[in-house]
């Protein structure tokens, strides 16, 4: 596992990218996932709502947990309090496959997620917010 500081990293990620699951996903305005969300798809990327609860996030199928996407996903994107990230983390090491990265929302820090993905060939992010890095490396001057 890798924590990303270095620009060029995070921008190689963005461009390599083409799916990103959002466990969280809600659709409710004003709401800072929903505003990330509906960003990401305008970005171009196919995003994957997963929440336990809710039902066709952005009018997209949405999932009850990562481990029901039948697909690979690059980037899981957390939107969920630090204390739920440990158990997303082990949810990743149980997929068949290894996605790119493993992103934290701004203000969500887990060292026990990062110790349990700790021995994976991903990128780990934390306490970032995916939408600023995204327009800071790849829309410089259009903020």
């Amino acid at each position: 596992m890798l924590e990303l500081t270095r620009d060029q990293d995070l921008r190689n990620l963005f461009e390599q990218t083409e799916t990103i699951a959002i466990i969280g996903a809600k659709d409710k305005p004003g709401q800072p996932v929903d505003n990330v969300g509906r960003y990401l798809m305008k970005a171009g990327y196919r995003v994957v709502p997963v929440h336990p609860n809710r039902q066709n996030v952005w009018g997209l199928e949405t999932w009850r947990s990562i481990q029901d996407v039948p697909f690979p996903v690059d980037i899981i994107n957390l939107f969920r309090a630090a204390g739920y990230c440990p158990g997303h983390a082990g949810e990743v090491l149980e997929l068949s496959y290894t996605p790119m990265c493993f992103w934290m929302q701004l203000g969500i820090r887990s060292e026990q997620a990062a110790d349990l993905l700790n021995n994976k060939s991903m990128i780990f992010v934390q306490d970032r917010c995916i939408k600023t890095e995204h327009q800071r490396l790849l829309l410089p001057g259009q903020l």
